[in-house]
Formats: structure tokens, sequence, C-alpha cells
């Protein structure tokens, strides 16, 4: 299982990789693997200015569907347009190409309360 120890971690399988303000959220390796096949990435909250723990968008997999949950308030300021072609991206790539949106943070400190790589791997049982 691949989780790398420079990402942050929410409860709800995101990851989340910090350059200044700016953050790039995608889900999981565990997550993508729980899922299986995606086959759809939607994003509607684009140019949005969401708050923590609010839904930006939705993951489609052959069998289910799945909420996004924002790890952080910000504005969504950039979506992975290759998912719109490539959707299976985040399964062969869930770290790399895989990745969803870019958020401008409002609120730094918010990264505080994510979880370590550790900590998730102690939260998935890995």
């Amino acid at each position: 299982m691949n989780i790398p120890a420079d990402l942050k971690y929410t409860k709800d399988h995101e990851w989340v990789k910090v350059d200044g303000d700016v953050i790039t959220v995608g889900i999981t390796d565990f997550a993508q693997g729980e899922l299986g096949d995606i086959v759809y990435v939607e994003v509607e909250t684009l140019d949005e200015t969401l708050e923590a723990e609010e839904v930006f968008g939705t993951v489609e997999a052959v069998k289910t569907v799945s909420d996004l949950f924002l790890p952080v308030s910000g504005e969504i300021i950039e979506f992975n347009e290759a998912l719109e072609d490539a959707p299976e991206l985040v399964n062969s790539d869930a770290y790399g190409e895989g990745w969803m949106i870019k958020v401008k943070c409002s609120d730094l400190s918010q990264l505080d309360g994510l979880m370590t790589a550790e900590d998730y791997k102690a939260l998935i049982g890995a």
C-alpha cells in the first residue's frame, strides 16, 4: 500500500500536498482500491469558495458513487482536466497524474488537523 510520508491525509481518504497556500487534493491509493475501477470524476465547484469538509465533487466507480470532501477551507482554483478523458488515472497514479483539484487555502492552520502518513496507516490498519 502506497502512503507517501510527505503528504497529509483525511479521515475521508483524501490526500493533501501543500505548496505555500495552494494545496493539491486527491483520493488515496487505499480509497481508489476500495472503490475499484473509476469511471468518472465530477467537480462542479471550480472557482467557488467552500468550507472544510464540504462536498467539492464526486467520484464514480463501476459499483458506487462517493462524495469528495474538501480537507481545508478555500477557493477551488483548478480541476485536473485530464480526468475528464481518463478518470482511470486515479486508479493508476492516485498521488501523481490522478490528482483532482487545487485549492487556495484560506486558513493554513487547518492543515494542522490533518493526519500524518503514520496516523493514516493506523486508520486503515496498514
